[in-house]
């Protein structure tokens, strides 16, 4: 949370959460991600890096926007994927948009149905992809609903065995590290080992198990992930870098085959910088202070020496009255896409190297000739 110089809120408080594993099918083999090799050293990205047989070129031609949830997951999964075969990268950073029922879009609902990811009937094609912002009636909580389900489907998408045997992985909630138990913060990981209590670590103050307390999440029980497991933090804050850190750093990052993958799933600090974020990131008395008030400056530069880099970007917004969307994987440029006005499909208007700030992508939409939609709707301009 953010302080200003006119006003400091000070809030504590001690909600108490069991530790309590939410198991999708128990498995007694052990775990392993599709296409796991060796882990290769991280190097930097250039326009004609070859990746998994295809320059980045080839790979911006391709990117498109996914239309369905299950698309969604499928692209999402496989770029992480490729991502940790291609570059090692064991320590990721995710961003997608979430599923969310269609009707909720109309104005003046005063209640908001959730969205059935596992509905596989026609009813599930109202399920539409939106960004994670303020137009969600329920805040963060109902973000998080939402979020986590769709972190769980990208853990059994990337579980080798889901796909061979059709036998989805041990799936273990756990929702401690959310002091408060309203900032929509959640620990989703699998387990390779069988039975329950040998894949939780101690907590992280030495004193047992199962609970917490202290500040930032210090007594947080942490997983111990087995060789082929992984772990997403769903939804994470700013004070939850000492938990990120800790479960980073015991988890070994490149000493086996198949090391553990960590992920961070919709941090809920902005990509784009504000004054606090900006002063953050230099160094000295400014930086401290700024990052004290809530600049997520000394996050980044955390996350960035435990190795965590983004892998995938997908994120919208409106311009011009209408929906953008911004793709961008590990290995590629930012790709910028206008939904056309039957709301069915995504032109493509333009890409940068470096992600477009909102002139950007109004510059690109001027270029390609997209006017306002209140102007598409009325004829005055030419239909998307």
């Amino acid at each position: 949370m953010k302080i200003t110089a006119a006003a400091i809120l000070c809030c504590s408080s001690a909600a108490a959460f069991p530790f309590s594993p939410s198991v999708a099918t128990p498995a007694s083999r052990v775990q392993k991600f599709k296409r796991f090799v060796g882990p290769v050293a991280p190097s930097p990205l250039s326009a004609e890096r070859i990746v998994g047989g295809a320059t980045a070129a080839g790979i911006n031609d391709s990117l498109r926007i996914p239309l369905s949830y299950g698309e969604m997951i499928q692209q999402v999964s496989s770029c992480m994927s490729d991502a940790y075969d291609a570059t090692g990268a064991t320590r990721q950073i995710v961003r997608v948009l979430l599923p969310r029922d269609a009707a909720s879009q109309r104005l003046g609902s005063l209640y908001e149905a959730e969205a059935d990811t596992d509905d596989r009937s026609a009813a599930s094609r109202e399920v539409r992809l939106v960004p994670a912002d303020e137009s969600w009636q329920g805040g963060i909580m109902q973000l998080y609903r939402a979020a986590s389900p769709t972190a769980r489907d990208i853990l059994i998408r990337l579980s080798s065995s889901a796909a061979t045997t059709g036998v989805p992985p041990r799936i273990v909630e756990d929702r401690s590290i959310d002091e408060s138990g309203v900032d929509g913060v959640g620990l989703l990981y699998t387990q390779s080992r069988s039975g329950g209590d040998d894949g939780v670590a101690a907590r992280a103050d030495g004193a047992g198990a199962g609970g917490f307390g202290g500040l930032f999440g210090g007594s947080t029980s942490l997983p111990a992930l087995s060789e082929g497991d992984a772990c997403v933090f769903v939804q994470p804050t700013q004070e939850v870098a000492d938990v990120i850190e800790n479960l980073s750093t015991k988890t070994p990052a490149s000493s086996s085959s198949s090391p553990p993958l960590i992920a961070l799933l919709n941090p809920q600090w902005r990509n784009v910088d504000d004054a606090l974020d900006s002063a953050s990131k230099s160094g000295g008395v400014l930086g401290a202070f700024a990052s004290f008030l809530g600049g997520k400056g000394s996050v980044l530069r955390r996350l960035e020496t435990l190795g965590y880099r983004p892998t995938y970007t997908l994120e919208g917004y409106v311009c011009k009255g209408g929906n953008v969307r911004l793709i961008k994987r590990f290995d590629s440029d930012w790709i910028v896409f206008a939904e056309n006005d039957d709301g069915d499909r995504f032109a493509r208007v333009g890409s940068m190297r470096d992600r477009p700030t909102y002139q950007d992508v109004e510059r690109m939409l001027n270029d390609k000739g997209v006017g306002y939609k209140y102007a598409r709707d009325l004829g005055m301009s030419p239909k998307l």
